[in-house]
């Protein structure tokens, strides 16, 4: 197929794809999908190897935002049934931090719900940072707590963080449909603060929100322009009790189009698979993991994620490997520019910014897991029909069309809301 073969030799390249290539992977058929995922394999394999990076969300303040951001449980007005509760101690928040690090995972991201910190809410994270870090030697720490005020990237880089994720989650035009209480631009310019002041940068996209592929395709293409060292992709948790809890859009294959496209768009940036994906891949979860080379581990902010050890197993079955403490996650072009910007504290061990973290708070806008997804079911692209079906294959072929179109319906079934983790009395499956 020349059009994959095109985008390997630019993946391998750095070559930025054209908008027409990038709207094609969306547009493959089902027949294509394994061809798909096999030439953005080759791409991921050349920058990252066979390596999986780990990441755990701790949730420092859960529920009660301020934001009208449609796809999050915790936003203004939800009734969805989540936990709520105010700011984590640094001592409980450490704790929680350690079981995802005795899991295996080398980041640990800090999430808070709200519009943005207050200076004392920096001074309290501050400390929870410095807190985690004496007590968890080696770990990286990204802090996700919405959008920025003026110095406040500064407080936090020189309080030992090494990243900071802030999301675009949809493209410019339809920003407006997803939330009022904020702008794009006002998520651009917390992601340039945060590089500016040393952090290494982490934006990301919420696929499944109704969005088209061309949406996709410039949100993808604006977080290149950004150049974030992570780019999180999370599929939309459809929560009852918000605005797109009946959006229920994605199908396994659609996900992984949109993996494959953000791969080919970032070919050298860590590209992390974030929420929503346990609920949307489902059993075909080992296959992103030729396109990614990072996830989450354990539960996400208000949503519960599978089991670690799953996890584990999971990552050992499909071939690959988990990223150890000190190896740098980023190629060497990427670690030695952020060396050269003097990001972070842990450059020398693992990349300031091995920029892995990209949190996933599915909610409030800040970090990634907020667990949307791509637009419109998957179908076949325009794959031919079979000229002739037996009547059982008809009915089965019926009832499957019947059920992704089944948006007015609620799957609340495959929804598990988060009852164990920080800021419960409950362990983290980690």
């Amino acid at each position: 197929m020349d059009l994959l073969n095109t985008l390997v030799d630019k993946g391998l390249r750095r070559e930025l794809p054209t908008r027409e290539e990038a709207l094609a992977v969306l547009a493959t058929s089902d027949d294509e999908l394994l061809d798909v995922v096999a030439a953005a394999g080759k791409v991921r394999r050349q920058w990252f190897g066979r390596r999986v990076k780990l990441n755990y969300l701790v949730n420092l303040k859960s529920g009660l935002c301020p934001e009208d951001c449609s796809y999050c449980s915790q936003r203004l007005g939800s009734k969805a049934d989540i936990l709520k509760y105010t700011w984590l101690k640094p001592d409980e928040a450490s704790k929680a931090a350690a079981a995802g690090v005795a899991g295996g995972a080398k980041r640990v991201c800090l999430v808070a719900s709200g519009r943005g910190p207050t200076d004392r809410d920096i001074t309290r994270v501050s400390e929870t940072i410095e807190t985690i870090k004496e007590q968890n030697e080696g770990v990286e720490v990204c802090a996700c707590l919405g959008l920025l005020s003026d110095g406040q990237a500064e407080r936090l880089r020189a309080a030992g963080a090494d990243a900071y994720n802030h999301n675009l989650n949809t493209s410019e035009a339809t920003y407006g449909d997803i939330t009022s209480t904020h702008t794009y631009q006002d998520r651009v310019d917390t992601v340039t603060k945060a590089h500016d002041a040393g952090l290494s940068a982490c934006s990301g996209l919420i696929a499944g929100m109704g969005e088209s592929d061309e949406d996709l395709v410039d949100v993808v293409f604006s977080l290149r322009e950004l150049d974030p060292d992570s780019v999180p992709v999370n599929f939309l948790i459809p929560f009852e009790g918000t605005p797109l809890g009946k959006e229920w859009n994605l199908t396994p294959q659609r996900c992984l189009r949109i993996l494959a496209m953000t791969r080919f768009v970032c070919p050298d940036v860590e590209v992390r698979l974030a929420g929503g994906r346990e609920v949307h891949l489902r059993s075909m979860q080992p296959l992103a993991l030729h396109l990614v080379n990072s996830i989450f581990l354990g539960d996400y902010l208000t949503s519960e994620g599978q089991a670690g050890q799953a996890d584990l197993d999971m990552i050992a079955d499909a071939g690959f490997e988990v990223e150890g403490a000190g190896t740098t996650t980023l190629p060497q072009h990427r670690a030695d520019a952020l060396a050269a910007a003097g990001c972070g504290t842990s450059a020398s061990a693992s990349g300031c910014g091995t920029s892995a973290a990209g949190c996933g708070s599915h909610e409030g806008g800040a970090c990634g897991s907020h667990e949307g997804g791509g637009c419109g079911p998957c179908g076949g692209h325009g794959a031919p029909e079979p000229a002739e079906q037996a009547p059982a294959d008809q009915a089965r072929t019926d009832q499957v069309r019947t059920d992704q179109t089944r948006t007015d319906q609620a799957r609340t079934d495959l929804v598990a809301v988060r009852r164990r983790g920080a800021g419960t009395d409950l362990a983290p499956n980690a």
